[in-house]
């Protein structure tokens, strides 16, 4: 595994079903839960912009504020996103979404989630 990070295109395998995972702990503010996130770091560029990996979450609810854009694809599970203003983004294998920097809301985990993320 450390070899394909440290490579000139790092890269992970079988992302979909990667358990070799660091423990990030639990998301913080949960509402219900307790949601915990794991994950491995792909790649981390300075100031840590871009930042990309694999994302997992276990079940749980908890508001959401993003700082700079980020794009997620979502390769297992379900959750739903709702944004302050109202609007619903219901994510399940398959899903892409772009979260633009500032988007603030809620995301509830209904199935442990997986997802393929930069962070820019």
């Amino acid at each position: 595994m450390t070899d394909t990070l440290k490579s000139s295109a790092p890269h992970i395998y079988n992302a979909v079903s990667l358990s070799d995972l660091a423990d990030w702990g639990e998301q913080p503010n949960c509402t219900a839960g307790p949601s915990r996130s794991s994950g491995r770091l792909l790649f981390k560029g300075p100031n840590n912009e871009p930042e990309t990996g694999v994302w997992v979450c276990t079940p749980g609810t908890w508001p959401l504020s993003i700082p700079r854009d980020e794009f997620c694809h979502f390769i297992a599970g379900r959750a739903t996103y709702r944004r302050d203003n109202g609007e619903v983004i219901e994510v399940r294998p398959g899903t892409c979404v772009h979260f633009t920097a500032g988007w603030t809301g809620t995301c509830t985990v209904h199935e442990t989630m997986r997802n393929v993320y930069m962070l820019r």
